[in-house]
């Protein structure tokens, strides 16, 4: 398999990508594409593995995929991809309840909280202090935390799946895809409830997310676009 990705970090949905193909188990060689930099637009015109996605990333290439092989992209669909391949276990909790929670979960992080997306981009490296955010971008916050604080008291440590730090107990697709907000509440200084802040703070140390912080942090690009002052 053959994973394309953008900027460390930068790309949230590289992340995503990249978490969920580490979570497989399966081999898998990763290329890494400098996003808006000098010659990007050339390249995502022009480059034959990322036509299918239109010049987004991340773009999977499973050659050994039955058929002949599967392009995939886009994170969820490679979450589902991989997920087949080495099952769903792998993925999503157990207990019809459980899975059901962090499947929605996934899916409202996957088509929502714009606002906090938008005024808060990812920025591995940066740390931003004072960073106000708007009315939307805050009840975007509420509603994570919100959701973090079900999983976890039903699923989590103590709760039906219990035993570890995860939102559901053991890591799956939920941490995967909530893994770039915990970074957003760590660069731009947000103060958390203590369940929160356990969480993040589990999520920063799991050896994934140090690889590709150190990957982040070892980036000469910049994308100034996503270099954000305090406001």
């Amino acid at each position: 398999m053959k994973l394309f990705l953008g900027n460390r970090n930068y790309s949230s949905w590289s992340l995503r990508g990249w978490l969920a193909a580490k979570q497989s188990g399966l081999a898998f060689e990763e290329v890494i594409l400098p996003l808006y930099g000098e010659g990007w637009e050339e390249e995502r015109q022009t480059n034959q593995h990322l036509a299918p996605s239109h010049g987004k990333v991340p773009v999977l290439w499973d050659e050994g995929a039955a058929g002949g092989g599967a392009v995939v992209w886009d994170s969820l669909a490679i979450v589902e991809h991989l997920a087949d391949k080495v099952g769903q276990d792998r993925y999503w909790p157990s207990g019809a309840a459980a899975r059901g929670l962090a499947r929605s979960l996934v899916a409202e992080m996957h088509s929502g909280y714009a606002a906090l997306r938008q005024q808060c981009p990812m920025n591995i490296r940066a740390r931003v202090a004072e960073h106000r955010i708007d009315a939307a971008a805050r009840a975007d916050t509420v509603r994570i935390l919100t959701l973090w604080a079900e999983a976890r008291a039903r699923f989590g440590d103590g709760g039906e799946n219990g035993g570890g730090p995860w939102l559901f107990g053991s890591f799956c697709a939920a941490d995967i895809f909530y893994a770039p907000i915990a970074t957003r509440f760590v660069t731009y200084g947000f103060t958390l409830p203590g369940f929160a802040r356990a969480y993040v703070e589990a999520v920063f140390a799991h050896p994934w997310m140090q690889e590709w912080i150190g990957g982040a942090e070892a980036e000469q690009w910049v994308i100034e676009q996503f270099e954000v002052a305090p406001r």
